[in-house]
């Protein structure tokens, strides 16, 4: 792993969580809390969060609404990455996405071999930018959301990780919309 940069100083990044399920709900949601406790103990803001159910226009309509917001960086959804007819959070993310961030979905899978062998076959993390922002759709358990944060997302996140980092080009993502 490579060391962080300490003479580069902390950016705190504006997070939203998105939990997407039929059933879980502000208590019962182990996933949504893990990322949350997550940002929040790595310096970053928790910016917004909530909880929709696995109704694709909704969830792409909360990401296209959070990408609008000046006050949020980068959002992590939680949950519908699944094969089953109900898990729609990958098709809804592809429909907000600007650019695709393929390498994600490639990096998450090695990750996730590591812990839970060829059972990683079945989640389709994927990530992309639309807006100016970061968009994440991780798995719906909370080993995967920490192993989503520990191992890729709170290196990418922290300004001071070498050789490159998503805070160093965050205010470049829209650069093409405001080209004329």
């Amino acid at each position: 792993m490579t060391p962080l940069d300490d003479t580069r100083p902390f950016l705190p990044v504006r997070f939203a969580v998105l939990t997407v399920s039929d059933t879980r709900d502000a208590g019962s949601d182990r996933s949504g809390d893990t990322l949350a406790e997550r940002i929040s103990a790595a310096g970053h803001v928790l910016a917004a969060r909530d909880i929709l159910r696995d109704e694709r226009s909704d969830i792409a309509a909360r990401l296209r609404a959070w990408c609008a917001d000046p006050g949020i960086d980068a959002i992590l959804t939680t949950g519908g990455t699944g094969l089953t007819g109900r898990d729609v959070t990958v098709e809804a993310h592809r429909d907000v996405y600007e650019k695709e961030i393929e390498a994600f979905g490639t990096i998450f899978t090695i990750v996730s071999m590591q812990k839970i062998g060829t059972s990683a076959i079945q989640s389709r993390a994927c990530a992309g930018v639309a807006q100016g922002t970061y968009l994440f759709a991780l798995p719906g358990s909370p080993g995967a959301c920490r192993d989503a944060w520990d191992e890729i997302l709170a290196r990418q996140f922290d300004y001071r990780h070498r050789p490159c980092n998503f805070v160093e080009i965050l205010p470049r993502l829209d650069e093409h919309l405001r080209r004329k």
